[in-house]
């Protein structure tokens, strides 16, 4: 990247500058054409994207390097072996520089078309609001996914009252600054709405499309999600019932 951008994307503080988060693991034949699709997305917009490679071994991590040549705004990012789509996102939000955070999924199932409305969402929401996610419909995937989804999704509903219907969608857009302050652990991307929350802020929703992807199949897949479900959920409700009061803060002089 070359240091006229960086110093453009620093110029652009206030203006809503973007951070595009990408956790990718053997996706070599999908990054190319979505990260041509962010760049379409996101015209007109300060902006630069961090792909995290999360320990590939299908020629991602080349891949990524000749396509960062030629596009100043790409950051690539390697984990040599793989710790897990939330890691990676944590590895991307580490090294992020925009005041907002989108998250999108390196399999081409999200459409970045809907980064701007999510980005939208959250100005038009105000500084009370820190998390514009996305809900999908229509969803694609095979049916015990989306049977597992669904069923996921109405129990965490349920004892998180985060009134989100899909917490599990890659599609969001995160105030950075907030972002840094949520507890972290394997699988917080699927709690990111419940987490926000419990910070004070709010969270506002976009429905937004699936679709298929183009190649391969999924790296992370039901059952490992499913074993560590039940404890996950019950650990962000024991973090959401210690958080008794959010302190109103003003200077006093």
């Amino acid at each position: 990247m070359t240091q006229s951008y960086l110093e453009g994307l620093a110029a652009s503080k206030g203006s809503l500058a973007v951070t595009v988060i990408v956790p990718a693991k053997d996706e070599a034949e999908n990054l190319p054409i979505l990260l041509d699709e962010i760049e379409t997305a996101l015209d007109g917009r300060r902006f630069e994207v961090i792909v995290v490679d999360d320990g590939s071994s299908d020629g991602t991590d080349i891949v990524l390097q000749d396509y960062a040549a030629s596009h100043d705004w790409l950051r690539p990012i390697r984990h040599e072996s793989s710790c897990g789509q939330s890691c990676a996102v944590r590895t991307g939000l580490q090294h992020a520089r925009g005041d907002v955070v989108a998250t999108i999924d390196g399999d081409g199932e999200n459409n970045p078309a809907y980064i701007p409305d999510l980005l939208d969402a959250l100005e038009a929401a105000g500084p009370a609001v820190a998390l514009a996610a996305g809900q999908r419909l229509g969803r694609k995937a095979s049916l015990a996914k989306r049977y597992a989804s669904k069923f996921a999704n109405k129990i965490r509903g349920a004892i998180l009252r985060d009134n989100t219907r899909d917490s599990g969608c890659g599609l969001k857009a995160l105030r950075r600054e907030i972002f840094l302050q949520l507890p972290y652990f394997d699988s917080w991307h699927r709690f990111l709405p419940a987490l926000v929350i419990r910070e004070g802020y709010g969270v506002t929703h976009i429905d937004v499309q699936d679709r298929q992807r183009r190649h391969g199949t999924s790296k992370y897949g039901i059952f490992d999600r499913a074993l560590v479900g039940i404890l996950d959920l019950a650990g962000v409700w024991w973090l959401r019932r210690r958080r008794k009061k959010i302190p109103e803060v003003r200077p006093l002089t």
